[in-house]
């Protein structure tokens, strides 16, 4: 299990040079909001990667609230190997607050899981306006989309995030630096 450190903290660690920060997000949170320096292993890809650094180094992880970082504790305790390894308490969102820096790109997409809950919300909203003011059977609309997360949920695919991937504002530039 992971202990937990303040932002401050884990900052002075970094200043020092004596850590390594790990953002666990998913590419493109990270690209359009990150802490400087940090290298993207996303938990989703966790098991296909790696981790190199030197041999005194602490590894410390953080996600966007620290829930997922602590959700994965397990996981990135494993990960981590003989290292020192924290999970930065509150993540990037308690990072924001402390002041500490941050390094925006408004110029990237908005994080794919955002889009389809505004894609799916809308498609909601618009097959009951459409039931109610058109023909019932708009309805449908509305049921299909709540059938199609509840199999999103179930199996971890979402159809509906494979096509928003597909679409040209989520097809260039999206890749994180690290």
């Amino acid at each position: 299990m992971l202990k937990l450190i303040s932002p401050r903290d884990a900052a002075k660690l970094l200043r020092e040079g004596k850590a390594m920060l790990v953002d666990v997000r998913e590419a493109d949170e990270h690209a359009r909001e990150r802490i400087p320096g940090a290298t993207c292993l996303p938990l989703s890809s966790l098991d296909e990667t790696t981790l190199e650094a030197e041999d005194d180094t602490t590894i410390l992880f953080h996600c966007r609230s620290g829930a997922r970082t602590t959700g994965s504790s397990s996981r990135l305790s494993a990960m981590a190997g003989t290292h020192q390894a924290f999970a930065i308490q509150g993540g990037l969102e308690a990072w924001r607050r402390a002041g500490l820096p941050m390094i925006q790109d408004r110029g990237q997409p908005i994080e794919l899981i955002r889009q389809v809950q505004i894609a799916a919300g809308s498609l909601v909203v618009l097959g009951l306006l459409l039931g109610v003011l058109v023909a019932p059977g708009f309805l449908l609309l509305a049921g299909f989309v709540g059938a199609g997360l509840i199999v999103a949920g179930v199996t971890g695919t979402c159809g509906l995030a494979r096509i928003l991937r597909l679409m040209p504002w989520n097809r260039s530039g999206t890749r994180a630096p690290a």
